[in-house]
């Protein structure tokens, strides 16, 4: 058997194609999200599903150790988990503030401390956290996401200074837009129209969630000494 993926939010989009490619591939995966339902709905082979929420420290901790306890170690991390609110700094709920931070910020510290201690001492490992291009450059509308998505791509540099003299791989990668469930957590219509009517000015977007899991697997297929640090991925036709 292959060695143990850990997905985050691998109910929907990005997280869901990742848990079917390493699955079918031959890797026991850890399912965790806050629907569980949606997991078991897959029905993966070798798979372990977990409703857990990545803020919480303890249900996290206690999910990956017992899926170490049947698979074996961690060898893949993907902090995939991640909320988008989108609004205006004057006129957002503080509340949206605190969920996005909580979520996209404090979920990745949680999943990378649980498996960085082990990876260290073995001096193998890799950790992928997901980012986006709005964690590089700036949007409207975008202020505490890009808050967030800026503070992933700071701590991931940070956490592979760290890990690599341990031959451990930290990276991020960093999609654009890509159709998921991701813009339906926003909250106002205005906006969403608004991101909607944006996607439509620059073309399609063809890009799909498939495509982010096929190239995040080929990151991670790569030899233990290769590290793609970085990762932008967006539709060709996403000028911005």
């Amino acid at each position: 058997m292959k060695k143990l993926v850990v997905i985050t939010g691998a109910s929907s989009g990005f997280g869901k194609e990742m848990a079917k490619l390493f699955s079918n591939a031959g890797n026991p995966v850890l399912l965790l999200a806050r629907r569980i339902e949606r997991l078991q709905e897959m029905n993966l082979p070798n798979a372990m599903c977990r409703k857990v929420d990545v803020t919480d420290l303890d249900a996290f901790e206690k999910a990956v150790r017992e899926a170490e306890d049947r698979y074996g170690k961690t060898d893949l991390l993907i902090n995939n988990a991640g909320v988008m609110l989108l609004g205006t700094i004057d006129n957002q709920n503080p509340s949206e503030w605190k969920t996005m931070l909580d979520v996209n910020v404090m979920g990745v510290l949680n999943g990378m401390q649980i498996v960085m201690k082990d990876m260290k001492d073995r001096k193998f490992g890799t950790i992928i956290n997901l980012s986006s291009i709005a964690g590089v450059q700036p949007f409207g509308n975008h202020a505490v996401y890009c808050a967030s998505k800026y503070g992933v791509r700071g701590l991931t540099q940070v956490a592979r200074a760290e890990m690599s003299p341990f031959n451990v791989r930290v990276v991020c990668v960093e999609p654009g837009a890509v159709g998921t469930e991701l813009l339906s957590h926003t909250t106002s219509d205005e906006i969403i129209e608004g991101y909607e009517a944006w996607k439509q000015s620059v073309g399609a977007i063809n890009i799909t969630a498939s495509d982010i899991a096929t190239t995040i697997k080929f990151v991670y297929d790569l030899p233990q000494s290769v590290l793609i640090r970085e990762l932008i991925i967006t539709d060709t036709m996403q000028d911005a």
